[in-house]
């Protein structure tokens, strides 16, 4: 019989910031299309995009102990640092883009303490 792996707490940060910039990077999709002009840029929208899929993607596998989960961790982290640069110039004034900046920059953190050497 085989032993079950155990979710470590590094990686339960990971999975619960994951799923935080998921939902902020979701929300912010939506105020980015209200505000419109360089908001709803292709780069922006783009970047929000892949963040929000792959943090949702990373966080699925960690919680089913894929074993790759860590691999996209890396990439996940790549991710999540490419959506707060994007959002950061605009995050002045502007609370929900501040948000999505603290948790992208929260999930790519998480994201690389739990990613092999080369993230």
């Amino acid at each position: 019989m085989k032993q079950e792996k155990k979710i470590t707490s590094e990686m339960q940060k990971c999975i619960d910031m994951c799923m935080e910039a998921h939902s902020c990077c979701e929300q912010t999709m939506t105020h980015c299309l209200q505000q419109g002009g360089k908001h709803a840029d292709m780069a922006m929208m783009g970047a929000l995009m892949d963040c929000s899929d792959m943090t949702r993607m990373c966080g699925d596998m960690m919680m089913r102990q894929s074993p790759m989960a860590m691999d996209m961790a890396g990439m996940c982290a790549r991710a999540a640092d490419r959506c707060a640069e994007m959002a950061m110039p605009m995050s002045t004034g502007d609370p929900m883009m501040q948000k999505c900046v603290d948790a992208c920059r929260a999930c790519a953190q998480a994201a690389r303490a739990v990613a092999p050497a080369r993230a």
